[in-house]
């Protein structure tokens, strides 16, 4: 098939390349949208990423172009109008999971960092200044951890953090049995607000998540609590949370994705004016710890990432769509 992938990045391009065999592929640096959809032209299929904008605007100008599939490469596909692409007979598909590790690394990244005051001590000795003061943390052993989704990456997440002495609950509409076995015991939402010391967030954003971190459910958290985001921006109304940071209700917060990401995210925007007034505020707090959407980062991650993707391309292409990590709309 010719294979239109947008995003792209140079490691895109290695790992899919080291995947691919029999595939015509082209690589774009844009973002698709309704504006860049002309690229497509020509091509059979587009490979789509998270800050790719699939409306139905850009559904239809995808149909009108010869396009027949959309492959992601990622989880989530809040991004792409399910019910635009059925309507438009363009088949959407997915990598449902590549490496929960290195997600579920990368969260335990932020907590130790937030937690020990990492980034503040490597400034500090990079200025000569080795006091401690304001560096104080606390021992992770015995502490309360919420997990808010037990999929792979949030039952991976569970066991690491009972690796580290911690006791862990969980919420899931849907009960893993892995994590069942773990002897995690799943509560309602409202007690993991309520009891855990760190909450961190493994859910997909759906309609029923959007905005879970929110004014109401940070009152039911205790204070001082830590707040952990590697999941979708969506998942956090933003404003309440810098609220509750100068309130200092919510003590630590540490983020790989953010609602407004796709217009700063996997780009170099350092030779630009920040224009987003909320991120910008966000970033002032000495007890915030932000990170690019790279949780994914890992070369292990995107080799499955870019294996899976050519696999659900040739198997497309094969007519197999039983085998297809198929995404429908409900």
């Amino acid at each position: 098939m010719k294979v239109a992938v947008f995003s792209s990045k140079p490691y895109d391009e290695k790992y899919i390349c080291q995947a691919n065999s029999i595939h015509e592929i082209t690589f774009f640096e844009p973002h698709l949208n309704s504006k860049t959809v002309a690229l497509a032209s020509g091509y059979e299929a587009v490979c789509c990423f998270v800050n790719d904008s699939l409306d139905s605007d850009t559904l239809v100008a995808l149909k009108n172009a010869g396009i027949s599939l959309v492959t992601m490469r990622c989880a989530g596909f809040n991004n792409v109008d399910l019910q635009a692409a059925e309507s438009c007979g363009i088949t959407v598909c997915r990598v449902p999971e590549y490496s929960p590790h290195a997600v579920a690394e990368h969260a335990l990244a932020l907590i130790l960092s937030l937690n020990r005051s990492i980034h503040r001590a490597y400034n500090r000795v990079r200025e000569n200044d080795y006091s401690l003061n304001g560096l104080l943390g606390f021992d992770m052993y015995n502490k309360t951890v919420g997990v808010i989704g037990t999929g792979k990456i949030g039952a991976t997440f569970a066991r690491i953090m009972q690796g580290l002495g911690c006791k862990v609950f969980a919420y899931d509409p849907f009960k893993n049995p892995e994590v069942e076995k773990l002897g995690i015991e799943y509560l309602p939402i409202e007690k993991i607000w309520s009891e855990s010391d760190i909450l961190s967030l493994h859910c997909p954003l759906v309609p029923a998540t959007r905005h879970l971190i929110n004014s109401n459910s940070i009152g039911q958290m205790k204070k001082g609590v830590m707040l952990i985001n590697t999941s979708r921006g969506g998942l956090i109304d933003t404003r309440a949370v810098i609220d509750a940071l100068k309130q200092k209700h919510i003590g630590y917060l540490g983020l790989d994705v953010y609602e407004e990401e796709s217009e700063l995210f996997f780009d170099d925007n350092s030779n630009h004016l920040l224009l987003d007034d909320v991120f910008a505020r966000l970033k002032t707090f000495n007890n915030v710890i932000i990170t690019g959407h790279q949780a994914f980062f890992t070369e292990e991650a995107l080799s499955a990432i870019a294996s899976a993707t050519i696999q659900n391309i040739d198997n497309f292409a094969s007519g197999k769509l039983d085998d297809i990590h198929l995404v429908k709309s409900k």
